[in-house]
């Protein structure tokens, strides 16, 4: 008889400063046969294809996404966990869980999603085995370690490896159901908080940690070493860096190597640091001016305080205002293209105003309001998409706000691939400007830029945290509160 392991999971990033709530129009899910033939790059694809070839059985149940954003809706997220509970009282004989999580989704009202469900699934089926892999930027709690045997954090970022890390997760399933392996966990916080734009894992530290994690993992009885960097947009108790070791049955080795893992890290904090090119806002401005002046572009800036992939809220207006009182990149030939604002209102009046014609409203400022203010627009329509795919289904609008294109969408969406410019007309390569709301640069739009900066703006994810109001968050933690002598605790 096959053995039979039950696979599913929840990915996203809550961004606590973000005031919306993600609901179901921004989550797409995945349930049953429809997951089973999924075959993409994602961590859930590597452990569906891994425990095939292993010649297992794949009880699918459901993957819901969305795109980094606010806490998720209460309501919608236990319709899903009930979902799952019920394929799992449906499901018959399970010998193992293999699942893909994310570690840093929340909850209004409930919180950290992972250790909910994990401590119900655990609840349901106490003697079936959790293995699960997770994202980078997982934040790891006391209910994570104690309802699941063993976590595989991806080890790249920007994250090509999520395939291979789902592969690793249900490699632990096969070596548990077929060998006898049977994995213990250590995991230890480290009081440290760092935005992806400190952390690419092809620039130190972060280089030579992962070297790191790749040789503990040679070590006999060592299943997986993961160094989860948390999520630094979320104002929580349990924030910070873990130090993650999965051993064969041996929880002393377990806690050693999780433990020296966690003051190797340590020692490295220094070390992190923005290496792409950073700058004030009107700082950026001057220096792209000075780089027109050259002869050089396009020139790529982020729009890095609000990042939706790092789940701000894309309607935060600060950095255009401030281009359009300058002026100067206003009129460029072609037109600097700035992508984009989330405005559902905007787009639907750009819709029916149609190509060509005027619409008049405000701009920006319809989730956010604190952090910015709408900005007034007398703007033409230049193209518009409806439903493009490649976003979630979002509509698309292009406007010339006063010698400035800007992109408008009717859903919360990722801003870094130029296809999307390209869908409403635009050539990027030819543009002398591009901004997007995005921190680091993602390949697509890295690859047109023959010069790029990250500019420091306001918004839900500001890569400045003092201007960030943590109030949950345990103290000390670096950088916030200088150099201290840490307090590196084993999560139990």
């Amino acid at each position: 008889m096959k053995k039979r392991v039950l696979v599913g999971g929840l990915h996203h990033e809550s961004d606590t400063f973000n005031p919306i709530v993600t609901g179901k129009d921004d989550i797409w899910v995945l349930r049953g046969e429809t997951l089973l033939s999924h075959h993409g790059e994602d961590a859930l694809s590597g452990e569906i294809d891994t425990l095939v070839k292993a010649g297992y059985e794949v009880i699918p149940t459901l993957v819901a996404r969305a795109v980094p954003n606010g806490e998720w809706d209460e309501a919608y997220y236990l319709g899903l966990k009930n979902e799952i509970l019920e394929d799992i009282k449906n499901a018959g004989h399970i010998d193992a869980f293999c699942l893909s999580l994310h570690g840093s989704m929340r909850v209004k009202g409930i919180g950290a999603s992972e250790g909910d469900l994990l401590e119900a699934i655990r609840r349901l089926r106490p003697e079936i085995p959790i293995i699960a892999s997770l994202d980078m930027h997982a934040t790891i709690t006391s209910r994570m370690v104690q309802n699941a045997d063993g976590f595989v954090g991806y080890k790249t970022a920007p994250h090509v490896d999520e395939f291979e890390t789902g592969a690793h997760a249900a490699r632990i399933v096969v070596d548990m159901l077929d060998h006898g392996v049977k994995p213990v966990m250590s995991a230890v916080h480290v009081p440290f908080i760092v935005a992806g734009e400190q952390s690419e894992t092809s620039v130190e530290p972060m280089k030579s940690l992962m070297t790191r994690l790749r040789e503990i993992e040679k070590h006999p009885g060592i299943l997986a070493a993961s160094i989860l960097l948390g999520f630094p947009w979320a104002d929580t108790e349990e924030n910070g860096v873990t130090a993650l070791i999965v051993a064969d049955n041996d929880k002393h080795l377990a806690d050693t190597m999780s433990m020296e893992l966690a003051n190797e890290f340590w020692k490295t904090r220094k070390v992190f640091g923005f290496y792409n090119e950073t700058r004030m806002p009107k700082d950026a401005i001057n220096e792209t001016v000075q780089l027109l002046d050259k002869g050089i572009s396009p020139v790529v800036l982020s729009d890095s305080g609000d990042n939706p992939t790092a789940g701000s809220s894309q309607d935060v207006t600060s950095f255009l205002s401030l281009l359009l009182e300058d002026g100067r990149l206003c009129h460029l030939e072609p037109q600097l293209c700035y992508q984009g604002f989330y405005d559902p209102k905007i787009c639907a009046l750009s819709k029916e105003a149609g190509i060509g014609s005027m619409v008049r409203s405000n701009l920006g400022a319809k989730f956010d309001q604190v952090k910015s203010s709408p900005i007034p627009i007398n703007a033409k329509v230049k193209a518009f998409v409806k439903a493009w795919p490649q976003a979630n289904g979002s509509d698309l609008a292009l406007l010339d706000i006063d010698g400035i294109d800007v992109v408008v969408t009717n859903k919360h969406v990722g801003c870094y691939d130029p296809a999307m410019m390209r869908a409403l007309g635009v050539k990027p390569e030819a543009c002398k400007v591009i901004i997007v709301k995005l921190g680091y640069l993602e390949p697509e739009i890295r690859a047109i830029a023959r010069h790029s900066m990250m500019v420091l703006t306001t918004g839900s994810s500001d890569e400045l945290f003092s201007r960030l109001p943590y109030r949950k968050m345990k103290r000390p933690v670096y950088p916030l509160d200088g150099d201290f002598t840490p307090d590196l605790r084993f999560i139990r």
